[in-house]
């Protein structure tokens, strides 16, 4: 049997949460950008779960942006699928299945962009949210007309402009846009994007006003670890407790956050945070937005390399690893907790990295360090390199533990062959896909199998870093040390020669 509306009655509700018939009925205000895991498990989850309580109700379409895989097991399963929540939850094991019914339909850019812009009819439509990754916010010049533009800001832009002209540009039908993508001030950039995309596009200047001035781009973070999708044999259980088939199925973690920056009237709007504690929505969200992406966020970005050389697999593995552990926790309580760039109290960051390492030690949740390398470049440039810099402001020893890591990053990303326009690197003699948008610079780079240039000139690579990271104090030097010993004597063996735990002392600036 498999998991669709119509089978829902032939399921045993002891083993699963499942939605009653009257939330099929809902009207559609949502319009998610993505089909991805993180929104399924995270923003879905919430709507879900206020619609379930009898206080959003409405209903998700989701926009599958990329050309890539297709929508079939969406319009199989009636957009439904099967959320598992397993964990350590206020020192209990927490189990639960929930079916999601928040998606109403999967709608596809290439081929059904008319369908989409035809939302931006419906008055109910009030939020856009969005995870494109985290190099889909960027601008590119294009024409917002084509069906359907290239790029996400492009496409957002195009559907407000079809809702303006529905609407008549009255003030009611402007949309709050809440993009979820691993990226500083998400909504702010969003908005600075598509405001220039439409001066580029020759729009009119009422329609820009009303761009302006009512619709709302809000920055948000969120914080669930939300792996890929279940392996065989927790597949092939859960088919047995449940007895039925779903081919969506994902697995998260108890512990939620979705931290949105807004006032009272995006509280009036986002009224589904009504549901769980787990969605804040405030004027000023620094705070979560620092912890959440330096140390859980900045801890991964850091270890993976090194974890993935080691043999390792996921980040559970990795804290059973003595050498592996040991190492992130120290880079999360000596390097990273003392350099976060906002002021935070440092019982605070303590409590919050506690957490972070119950999280990673998930016995759960296998999140695999190969799927955390994904636009590895990207996550050191937004997540470790405001820590360097935060770093060499305070203090002026180099920082032997995020150095190691940076050392990783670049061993890692070797690229050795290319096939199809994808990259690979090779461990072992087997070969692992380097899917990070500077992979192609990289293999340049390394053509000449000299670290020396390598360090250097991914160090001095301005342009892409926004600073020069080789000016940084004993940094190249450092991170050149490690590089060449990992080639000669592997990361095991690196990791045995670092220097006992160094508790730094910072004053703020």
């Amino acid at each position: 049997m498999i998991l669709s509306h119509f089978n829902l009655k032939n399921i045993d509700t002891n083993f699963v949460e499942v939605p009653d018939e009257s939330i099929f009925h809902l009207p559609e205000k949502v319009l998610q950008f993505g089909t991805g895991i993180l929104l399924r498990g995270l923003p879905d989850y919430f709507i879900d779960k206020a619609n379930k309580k009898g206080i959003f109700n409405g209903r998700i379409v989701v926009v599958k942006s990329t050309n890539t895989g297709d929508s079939a097991d969406f319009d199989k399963q009636d957009g439904l699928y099967t959320h598992c929540i397993r964990g350590i939850e206020n020192g209990e094991e927490k189990e639960q299945n929930i079916i999601n019914a928040s998606i109403s339909r999967v709608l596809s850019a290439a081929t059904q962009w008319e369908q989409i812009l035809d939302c931006a009819h419906d008055m109910n439509m009030k939020v856009v949210i969005s995870n494109t990754t985290e190099v889909g916010i960027q601008l590119v010049h294009e024409d917002i007309r084509k069906h359907p533009p290239v790029s996400f800001p492009g496409k957002l832009l195009s559907f407000l402009h079809e809702r303006y002209h529905a609407f008549a540009g009255s003030k009611e039908s402007g949309m709050c846009i809440v993009p979820t993508e691993l990226i500083t001030d998400n909504g702010s950039k969003l908005e600075a994007i598509v405001l220039e995309l439409a001066h580029l596009n020759g729009l009119t200047p009422a329609f820009i006003e009303w761009l302006e001035e009512h619709n709302h781009f809000c920055n948000s973070l969120v914080d669930r670890i939300v792996p890929g999708k279940p392996d065989a044999s927790f597949q092939e259980k859960l088919v047995n407790e449940l007895g039925y088939e779903d081919q969506l199925t994902i697995i998260s973690e108890p512990y939620s956050l979705w931290a949105i920056e807004g006032d009272e009237k995006i509280k009036n709007i986002l009224f589904f945070a009504q549901a769980d504690d787990g969605v804040i929505v405030e004027p000023d969200i620094e705070v979560y937005r620092e912890l959440k992406l330096r140390l859980l966020n900045g801890t991964h970005t850091l270890a993976c390399g090194l974890c993935f050389l080691s043999g390792i697999d996921t980040v559970r593995e990795a804290m059973e690893n003595e050498t592996l552990a040991k190492y992130i926790s120290r880079v999360m309580e000596e390097e990273i907790s003392p350099a976060i760039p906002c002021v935070t109290d440092p019982l605070i960051a303590k409590e919050f990295g506690n957490k972070v390492l119950d999280r990673f030690r998930n016995p759960q949740i296998k999140h695999h360090w190969l799927t955390i390398t994904t636009q590895y470049s990207s996550k050191m440039k937004m997540r470790i390199v405001p820590l360097l810099m935060k770093h060499y402001a305070l203090h002026d020893e180099v920082p032997e533990l995020m150095a190691l890591g940076f050392a990783a990053y670049l061993y890692f990303i070797k690229v050795t062959c290319t096939t199809d326009g994808k990259y690979f690197g090779e461990l072992d003699g087997k070969v692992y896909p380097v899917n990070d948008t500077q992979a192609a610079v990289f293999m340049a780079r390394w053509k000449a199998v000299n670290p020396e240039t390598v360090v250097a000139e991914t160090l001095r690579d301005t342009i892409f870093w926004g600073e020069d990271l080789s000016a940084l104090k004993g940094f190249l030097e450092a991170v050149l040390k490690n590089l060449k010993m990992i080639m000669q004597r592997g990361v095991a063996e690196t990791m045995q020669t670092l220097k006992p735990k160094k508790v730094l002392v910072y004053h703020e600036s």
